[in-house]
C-alpha cells in the first residue's frame, strides 16, 4: 500500500478513545442469575408461541367443524347414509382384521424369517387396509353429527 492510498501516515495516528480499567470478571452467582434470566426469557417466548399455536389450531378446528356441520345440514339424507355405510363398513373392517390376524398366526415364522413373505403379506393386505381405513374415516366423519343428534333425541 502506497502513501498515496492512505493520506495519513501511521506516525500521525493517535488513539484518543477513553480507556477504562478492565472490569473484574463477574462472579459465578452473577453468571448464574444472568443465565437463569436468559432461560426465563426464552421460556416466556416459547410459551407465547405455543399459546399462539394452540389458538391457531383451535380456530382451524372450529372452522373445519363449522364447515362440516354446514355440509351435513345441507345434505342430511346423505349424512345419514354415510353413518349407516360407516357402521356396515366397520363390520367389514372387523372381518378383514380377523383374516389379517389369522394369516399372521398361520405364517408368523415365515414373515419373521423371510423378507419375500413379508413383502407378499404387505402387498396383499396393506393397500386394502389403507384404503378401507381411509374410506371408513371419511364416512364416519360425514355421518357423526347425525348419530349424536339421534342419541340426544332418544335420551
Amino acid at each position: 500500500m502506497s502513501l498515496e492510498d492512505n493520506p495519513m501516515s501511521p506516525v500521525f495516528r493517535i488513539d484518543v478513545s477513553a480507556k477504562s480499567e478492565p472490569s473484574p470478571p463477574p462472579s459465578t452467582e452473577e453468571l448464574t442469575v444472568e443465565l437463569l434470566r436468559q432461560m426465563l426469557t426464552g421460556q416466556q417466548k416459547q410459551n407465547k408461541l405455543l399459546s399462539e399455536l394452540v389458538a391457531q389450531n383451535a380456530a382451524m378446528q372450529k372452522q373445519r367443524a363449522g364447515e362440516l356441520q354446514q355440509w351435513k345440514d345441507a345434505h342430511p339424507t346423505l349424512s345419514r347414509a354415510c353413518r349407516r355405510a360407516a357402521e356396515t363398513l366397520s363390520e367389514v373392517q372387523t372381518e378383514f382384521l380377523q383374516s389379517v390376524t389369522d394369516e399372521i398366526d398361520e405364517s408368523g415364522e415365515h414373515l419373521v424369517d423371510g423378507e419375500y413373505m413379508l413383502n407378499e403379506f404387505i402387498d396383499r393386505f396393506g393397500p386394502r387396509m389403507a384404503h378401507l381405513n381411509g374410506i371408513l374415516q371419511v364416512l364416519a366423519q360425514l355421518g357423526t353429527a347425525d348419530a349424536v343428534a339421534e342419541q340426544q333425541k332418544h335420551s
